[in-house]
């Protein structure tokens, strides 16, 4: 419910700019109208509130770059995004008494065991995602964490040979810098 005040200074706004009052929107936080295109308020910080900060050199930190904006800002997302939509029609999963005794016996055994249940949004939320057209994977090297730590070891220890036989030295132990990685 909208007090008289705000009322009163809604339709004088409105004359004034030659508005109507249904197109007028305003922002949440503060009295000023939205950006057009714009569904919510802006949200952006000032450098003094942002927390992320970058290395700039010398020991010293500055704020890190802003985010871009998203795409789909202005657009409103259909239901059918949010939420999972019904596949059959509704009340046709009928669920005896029995078998609803036992749904909630298990559930209660899984709440006391700790494990966690989902929510009804988590429930109702699509698991497919659609995947930008322009994004590329990485290329697997296609060998194992293990076979890549042999591999990497292996060139350490041909590197240390190498710097043993020019130097004229028999073990790393006489080396200033060691060579291969513990």
């Amino acid at each position: 419910m909208k007090s008289f005040h705000n009322f009163i200074t809604e339709a004088t706004r409105g004359e004034q700019g030659h508005q109507a009052l249904d197109d007028y929107k305003m922002s949440k936080r503060t009295d000023t109208p939205l950006e057009v295109g714009r569904l919510g308020a802006k949200r952006k910080k000032t450098d003094a509130e942002k927390k992320r900060v970058k290395a700039i050199g010398g020991g010293k930190t500055a704020p890190a770059k802003d985010y871009k904006d998203r795409k789909d800002i202005g657009t409103n997302k259909p239901r059918s995004k949010v939420e999972q939509q019904p596949q059959k029609e509704r009340g046709t999963a009928g669920v005896s008494g029995k078998e609803a005794q036992k749904k909630a016996y298990l559930e209660r055994k899984r709440r006391e065991r700790g494990e966690k249940t989902k929510t009804r949004t988590e429930l109702l939320t699509k698991k497919t995602k659609a995947v930008d057209p322009n994004y590329k994977p990485v290329k697997a090297s296609g060998k194992t964490e293990k076979e890549r730590k042999a591999l990497y070891k292996k060139g350490e220890r041909t590197l240390r040979d190498l710097r043993l036989s020019n130097l004229g030295k028999k073990s790393e132990k006489e080396l200033k810098h060691r060579v291969t990685s513990k």
